[in-house]
């Protein structure tokens, strides 16, 4: 059994994998905002140590936001400031002695598990991306993981798609697409242009929960976790669902900027597959028409048009998925290099 985790700047995970990569049992919170590094740390072992005293561990897979020294695995996620440097793979070794501890960013877990187990599968070159608290990606081409000089391969959130006059990133430069289209920038934009969460009766969709089950909202979807914030990306998409003009104008706003990125992207890797995740791509066709519709305006080489761009298919386990993916399907999704 994989003990697999997963930490991203809205929430925490922690689970159980077995090798057919079925998660057997997870444990989510919320990621505390503006604590400090043991804070931090102790919510992580708070779900990891449950988990531990339940089962055989063979290994433990990681997934966290960067950016992150790799393989190494000190992080310092730029949606989680109370880590920086914080040696998470040395940690977790610790407390793990003997066990293999394998740790890449969480875009390119969830990458990994769609591509292995999910959307993806079957492609050989594919693009999976993540749309939430922040924008990421990991990139598979030849039906194996490329991680790059430093790990950061398919990090497709710092291309720039507003090159004028764009919103500010946190990476210090502006017009990336993490800066548009990530969901706290963009609740921010709508916020802006006069968005009052709630007024179309959308709702945020959540329960609180500290296990996967059945909470979710009223078309199925399973949220696990509260997240812990005011305003969230998925309240801006459960009220463009339920009309509101101006989370629908945010919606395409996001978009749009998401089917720039990808044209760009497929043109530079001959992509079969865009995978996209996250809590934006809740709103279905909201968001994803405006991304085709870009898309399509800007891959114009023929061999770019070809691309299909998939909803995610594994949900929240899918972090999970890919954090044990990088024990359980080493020889295509793990190869440091030392």
């Amino acid at each position: 059994m994989i003990l697999a985790i997963d930490v991203g700047g809205t929430k925490m995970a922690a689970g159980l994998v077995g090798r057919d990569g079925a998660v057997v049992r997870a444990l989510r919170a919320a990621t505390p905002q503006d604590a400090d590094a043991d804070s931090l740390w102790k919510t992580l072992l708070d779900l990891v140590e449950p988990l531990a005293a339940e089962a055989r561990v063979e290994g433990v897979g990681v997934g966290c936001g960067g950016p992150m020294t790799w393989p190494d695995g000190e992080v310092s996620p730029l949606n989680i400031p109370g880590w920086r440097a914080f040696p998470l793979r040395a940690a977790l070794a610790g407390r793990f002695p003997g066990l293999p501890v394998h740790l890449h960013n969480d875009a390119v877990c969830l990458a990994v598990a769609e591509h292995w187990k999910g959307a993806g599968q079957g492609a050989r070159d594919m693009l999976g991306m993540v749309v939430s608290t922040g924008v990421g990606g990991g990139l598979v081409l030849g039906g194996r993981l490329i991680d790059g000089g430093t790990g950061n391969a398919g990090h497709i959130g710092h291309v720039v798609v507003e090159p004028e006059g764009g919103p500010p990133c946190g990476c210090g430069g502006h017009g990336c697409l993490e800066a548009v289209a990530r969901g706290p920038a963009l609740t921010r934009w709508a916020e802006s242009q006069g968005w009052t969460p709630g007024t179309y009766g959308g709702g945020d969709g959540l329960r609180t929960s500290t296990t996967t089950g059945d909470a979710g909202d009223a078309e199925g979807r399973s949220w696990a976790y509260r997240e812990d914030r005011a305003v969230t990306g998925r309240a801006l998409a459960a009220d463009a669902r339920a009309g509101d003009p101006v989370a629908v104008r945010a919606m395409r706003r996001a978009g749009r900027a998401l089917g720039i990125a990808i044209a760009s992207a497929t043109h530079l890797c001959d992509l079969d597959v865009v995978t996209v995740g996250g809590g934006l791509s809740q709103a279905g066709d909201l968001l994803f028409g405006p991304l085709e519709e870009a898309l399509r305006e800007h891959a114009r080489m023929e061999f770019a048009r070809r691309v299909r761009v998939l909803p995610a298919a594994l949900g929240q386990d899918a972090g999970l998925v890919g954090a044990a993916a990088l024990l359980l399907a080493a020889d295509r999704y793990w190869s440091p290099l030392r």
